[in-house]
């Protein structure tokens, strides 16, 4: 399947994205996440395609070639800019209700543009991250707050000074950690890292865990945006949970319980054996449970 890389303008970015079988007669757009890109859905994407779907890879603020339109604006990481980035990538490129499947910030992103527009898509996939988890206020239990050691991490001058002068070797012991030991190949692992490399990563990566945790004031171009996701709305789109049974950063207890948050059809499936990043570790599962869950 022919693969082709390209850029859409937003109001505030210059989006890059990749793109697979555009004349698809159906839509779905694949949000990476964090520490990762695009590349995570390189064994899924195909399958989608050659099933009939156009889709769709964008590449997430502060990553790869992805551009801030001003240098004045400021490298909000805040999850809600987020959910508004894919909206305006949505918007940019006139498609109507696609589906929108993401992975760990990327799962913020489509929950959180499925939460600021609904009827937005067709269907809503969440991997590796639970829904309504976004609040500062949210109860945190030792156990995961001990896993979120980064993030505290990054609170820190130290912390920081890694994130902006070490940061691939700070991504990669996510990667050494968050899934079964040898899950990954070491080219797989360089090829994301490239898109660690542009000006604005570290300045994103920061903030975004400075101020998902009410450390750091958010750019209040989204502040209209933060008031409509907190306390996270109850989404009406039918809805799938992919979570790794084998995740040690977000383990599957945390996506567990979420049914109230969801008026329409809503499925959770644990994945054994499987660690944070599902559509790497187990491609082909996934691109199974996608297709026959948004075939409905």
């Amino acid at each position: 399947m022919n693969l082709l890389t390209r850029s859409v303008r937003t109001p505030r970015l210059e989006i890059a994205f990749q793109e697979y079988n555009p004349s698809g007669s159906r839509c779905a757009v694949l949000m990476h996440g964090w520490p990762d890109s695009p590349e995570t859905w390189k064994s899924v994407a195909p399958v989608l395609a050659a099933a009939g779907y156009r889709v769709l890879v964008p590449t997430l603020r502060g990553f790869g070639a992805t551009r801030f339109l001003d240098p004045a604006t400021p490298r909000s990481g805040q999850l809600s800019a987020l959910g508004r980035d894919l909206l305006d990538f949505i918007a940019a490129l006139g498609l109507r209700q696609p589906a929108l499947i993401g992975h760990d910030w990327g799962a913020r992103a489509v929950a959180n543009a499925c939460g600021l527009q609904p009827g937005v898509a067709s269907h809503l996939v969440m991997l590796a991250v639970g829904y309504g988890t976004n609040d500062p206020a949210q109860a945190l239990s030792y156990d995961q707050a001990s896993r979120y050691w980064y993030h505290w991490f990054m609170h820190t001058p130290k912390g920081q000074k890694a994130v902006r002068e070490d940061g691939v070797a700070f991504a990669r012991r996510m990667w050494d950690t968050w899934a079964p030991e040898g899950w990954y190949r070491e080219e797989d692992f360089l090829e994301a890292a490239r898109s660690f490399s542009q000006p604005d990563w570290a300045e994103v990566v920061l903030h975004s865990y400075t101020h998902r945790w009410g450390f750091a004031p958010g750019d209040p171009f989204y502040d209209a945006d933060e008031a409509r996701l907190h306390p996270a709305p109850v989404l009406s789109v039918p809805t799938l949970i992919l979570h790794g049974g084998a995740d040690p950063c977000n383990p599957p207890v945390t996506s567990a319980g979420k049914e109230a948050f969801f008026r329409g059809r809503y499925e959770r499936i644990v994945m054994p054996g499987v660690g944070h990043f599902p559509q790497r570790e187990a491609a082909d599962q996934v691109a199974r449970q996608l297709l026959a869950f948004c075939a409905v």
